[in-house]
């Protein structure tokens, strides 16, 4: 039976009488990433991932376990999301997008029982499962403040980590990898680091966005330099604003609509960043 059909021939469980996930096929993940940048060493990582699973059968024959589990961490808006539709476009797998409000449940018994049936879904019908917001479920146990029924939905995510296997990916996402439980960052054989893009980065994503877009001669040096500290996220929602200006007013894309969109969107800069770039 081929991918596709097991996939179709599958139903995603439910709870709350909702699906507990939202599935895209690799066509709709190629659409979603498609502006999608990684730093030189993510790139790599993902790289020797998908040549480790193309030579399968040589890490058997050298009984070499096969990754299948990634964490992605760093601040919000720098790309993980994106990532987990990059991989499963060039894996050919559909990504499912675990929802967490189905999965946590007030009932936390209900909760690891969700977790266990996601998974379960996951091993039968091959897929990246992703799950943003991690740390909703994989926060540390030994917080006193936290609701001493977590650890069990801890334990259970621990379980469908170490039984996780298949032709299936597991990928995960947090802000907060600080406060995720040591054994479950433990249970990560691939681990991604994010950070708000550097000035090669931000000139990369910055030609992408623009696309065919008309500018200004000077419009995309300037631009690097006006973006310092933003994230992906931020970069693209002030450059759509100032693409949406250019059309209004029937010119091209001009470092001042820039300007003026950064300050009515106000982002966030990553103060670290600019002192970084700045020594």
């Amino acid at each position: 039976m081929s991918k596709s059909n097991r996939f179709n021939s599958s139903r995603l469980p439910t709870a709350k009488g909702m699906d507990m996930a939202t599935v895209y096929s690799p066509k709709e993940c190629s659409r979603k990433a498609k502006h999608i940048v990684l730093s030189p060493a993510n790139k790599t990582i993902i790289e020797e991932f998908q040549a480790i699973l193309a030579m399968k059968e040589q890490f058997e024959e050298h009984d070499v376990p096969v990754p299948n589990k990634i964490m992605m961490f760093g601040p919000p808006g720098t790309g993980k999301t994106l990532t987990a539709f990059y991989l499963a476009e060039r894996l050919g797998l559909p990504l499912v997008l675990a929802r967490l409000d189905t999965l946590i449940h007030a009932h936390l018994g209900e909760t690891g029982s969700n977790v266990r049936k996601i998974f379960e879904y996951a091993k039968a019908v091959p897929c990246v499962l992703f799950l943003d917001e991690f740390d909703a479920l994989a926060r540390t146990r030994d917080n006193n403040d936290e609701v001493k029924e977590m650890s069990r939905v801890v334990n259970t995510l621990l379980q469908c980590l170490d039984e996780f296997s298949g032709e299936s990916i597991f990928m995960a996402a947090t802000n907060l990898e600080t406060e995720l439980d040591h054994a479950i960052w433990r249970r990560f054989d691939t681990k991604m680091n994010y950070l708000p893009p550097d000035r090669s980065c931000r000139e990369e994503y910055i030609r992408l966005v623009v696309d065919k877009f008309e500018t200004e001669d000077v419009f995309e040096s300037r631009a690097v330099d006006l973006l310092q500290g933003c994230s992906y996220a931020d970069i693209e929602q002030i450059m759509l604003k100032a693409k949406r200006k250019a059309i209004i007013t029937g010119q091209n894309l001009t470092a001042g609509l820039l300007q003026t969109s950064i300050g009515e969107y106000l982002p966030q800069r990553n103060e670290r960043s600019l002192a970084e770039e700045l020594e």
